[in-house]
């Protein structure tokens, strides 16, 4: 054995012991530490040729790293729609790590058991129904790729073609119809084939909306003169969380064709909580559905769930035909239901986290999340140099400058609240505007850092707080 590995084995406890006092360090100081880095990164360095063992590589990552790392665990980082990561959650994800256990098949483990048991709570949690079977994958674009290509599967059932042995081109023209889709769908439907100048945008709601208008994408339906399509709904759009009306768009399926996606990467969470489950009525009529577990559950990087209804599509274009493998059959094993085949166990941060706070906690933290970022709302809406581009429907602010908010002046503010240490926000456009956004999301935010985010956007826009 090398000698650096061999004295990694013996001392194991100990390198534990001090990368868990590196991340408590860490952690407990994420408050404070700036919440976006600055300054350059350090110059590539040589390959090592030796090595100098893991007590060395820890304190080189200390040393050259780690204070540039972003604080996006922390409360005031706003950017995107990123959680943080719960206690429970990161005590899971640690000893992920430490059973490296391979969810490709049953492997003589329970692993995969466990998995099992949190896609049922997950589908419990979001008021899905048992018709919905469920898999962990990286996060929502391989969710909504792997709920595209089981549209696309079901497309081939309907028109008579075995399109996972045919190809994609066996189809002819593929329409995908949607609202307000995010932009992984449009790279979903690269993945597969299908083109992305195959997505049809359908006319959203009058008055300043992102949820499509049913009644035209009705008429749309109706032109398609009975050729199945694949609609995309949303149930939670990036910029301003409106949603479509999904018990409406299900509806429709009872006259016309077609496969019902629904991107609820963070919006599904809007189930845990009574003040907003009625947002994401009919989610359980999808034909699969999408849901991100490292925005609104504060599970760890990477983690989210794609759930459908016909598992045997799914399997149909997943599956792995090898006899080492063997054969889906029963409840199939999860390499047969998405890209991968060798994978780590996503679900035990989820589990943790679960089984740590309940349903009680994580609506908590959709609840207290909510409740901030309609506090930062009417803090911008009172600054005289800021405006809201929407209502805050959810978890998002989208905000712009009052006055010439032309994309330079949009992008010196977002630079100007991340130079601050303060906070991180993401630009946008919204209505042919430039703007930022502000998603809450993250376990550990309280009202007194929405406080300190609204100081530091009246400072940068040159505004002052009143009171």
């Amino acid at each position: 054995m090398h000698p650096a590995l061999a004295g990694d084995l013996s001392r194991l406890p100990e390198l534990l012991q001090s990368a868990r006092d590196f991340a408590a360090r860490a952690t407990a100081g994420l408050a404070e530490r700036p919440v976006a880095a600055s300054g350059r990164a350090p110059g590539r360095a040589p390959l090592p040729d030796e090595g100098a063992g893991g007590e060395a590589a820890l304190a080189r990552f200390a040393e050259r790293w780690a204070h540039g790392f972003s604080g996006s665990a922390g409360p005031r980082y706003l950017g995107f729609v990123t959680g943080g990561a719960t206690p429970a959650s990161v005590a899971g994800d640690w000893l992920t790590s430490a059973f490296d256990q391979n969810l490709s098949g049953e492997g003589g483990s329970w692993a995969q058991a466990l998995e099992r048991e949190t896609v049922g709570w997950l589908r419990e949690l979001f008021g899905l129904s048992e018709a919905h079977s469920g898999a962990f994958v990286t996060g929502a674009t391989a969710s909504n790729t792997v709920g595209l290509a089981i549209g696309r599967e079901w497309l081939g059932e309907r028109l008579g073609v075995d399109v996972s042995r045919q190809g994609a081109a066996a189809l002819g023209p593929v329409d995908v119809l949607s609202g307000s889709p995010h932009s992984s769908i449009a790279k979903a439907m690269s993945v597969l084939g299908i083109g992305r100048d195959r997505l049809r945008l359908v006319p959203l709601l009058p008055g300043n909306r992102e949820a499509v208008d049913v009644t035209a994408l009705e008429a749309a339906l109706a032109e398609r003169e009975g050729r199945p399509a694949i609609v995309v709904a949303n149930a939670g759009t990036v910029n301003t969380v409106d949603f479509d009306d999904l018990r409406a768009i299900a509806a429709l399926r009872e006259r016309y064709g077609f496969w019902l996606h629904v991107d609820a990467a963070f919006g599904a969470f809007a189930a845990l909580s009574p003040a907003y489950a009625a947002l994401v009525d009919g989610l359980d009529a999808a034909d699969s559905v999408g849901v991100d577990l490292h925005k609104w559950l504060n599970v760890p990087y990477d983690a989210a769930l794609q759930f459908t209804r016909r598992r045997d599509l799914q399997v149909a274009v997943f599956h792995n035909a090898s006899p080492y493998l063997g054969l889906p059959a029963g409840e199939p094993d999860f390499l047969h239901l998405t890209p991968e085949n060798s994978r780590r166990l996503r679900a035990l941060p989820a589990w943790f986290s679960l089984v740590a706070y309940g349903r009680a906690g994580h609506r908590e933290i959709v609840e207290r999340t909510v409740a901030q970022a309609r506090r930062l709302g009417a803090g911008v809406d009172a600054l005289p140099g800021l405006r809201l581009l929407a209502p805050v429907r959810l978890n998002v602010v989208c905000f712009t400058l009052a006055e010439e908010p032309t994309r330079e002046r949009v992008e010196a503010l977002a630079r100007a609240v991340a130079e601050s240490g303060e906070a991180y926000v993401t630009t946008t456009v919204y209505g042919g505007v430039p703007g930022l956004r502000a998603a809450f999301t993250n376990w550990r935010t309280t009202g007194a850092d929405t406080e300190r985010v609204l100081d530091v956007l009246a400072a940068a826009s040159g505004g002052r707080r009143q009171g």
